[in-house]
């Protein structure tokens, strides 16, 4: 059974400066440097913008099996290797921009697919996340997919608030 979690993150910015924030490859690149504070392998596989089609990056993280949780250390015997995809589509200043988003895991057990909504509020921007996620290892796949949906609302935020200070300090 799969698990679901919708996830608004507000900004005070318009919704044009935040597109053109993730149309950069620095931001991806600025963004993997922070994360190397928590895994020191972390990289942008492949990064292709273009305003007429939008964006699609591809972000690699590595996480060591020592820095994971006992429950999901008793299903990763290696390190977690995580690819991670975003895209958006063409933006649309008067409407939501769509886009999608995916993070896989070789020999993983499960998956984690969504997809997102940039739409322009009175106060600045909002990009709404649905996700999905589903473990497919019997007795702790709800616990497992818990576990994944408190941890990507903690990423949520942390990269909320990267984005925000990354566009007061770069646009």
């Amino acid at each position: 059974m799969a698990r679901r979690l919708s996830y608004s993150a507000r900004y005070p910015q318009p919704a044009e400066k935040l597109y053109e924030a993730q149309m950069q490859l620095k931001y991806w690149e600025d963004m993997m440097a922070g994360f190397q504070m928590i895994s020191p392998h972390c990289e942008v596989g492949d990064f292709t913008a273009d305003p007429s089609v939008g964006y699609r990056v591809v972000l690699h993280q590595t996480l060591g099996r020592d820095q994971l949780p006992p429950i999901a250390q008793t299903v990763m015997m290696k390190d977690m290797i995580i690819t991670r995809e975003e895209s958006f589509g063409v933006f649309h200043p008067d409407d939501v921009t769509s886009g999608s988003y995916k993070a896989s895991i070789p020999a993983g057990p499960g998956s984690l697919t969504g997809v997102q909504e940039l739409f322009a509020t009175d106060t600045g921007c909002t990009i709404r996340k649905t996700t999905e996620v589903k473990v497919f290892v019997p007795f702790i796949n709800g616990k497992l997919e818990q576990l994944m949906l408190v941890n990507l609302v903690d990423l949520f935020r942390a990269e909320a608030e990267y984005t925000k200070d990354w566009i007061d300090k770069n646009l």
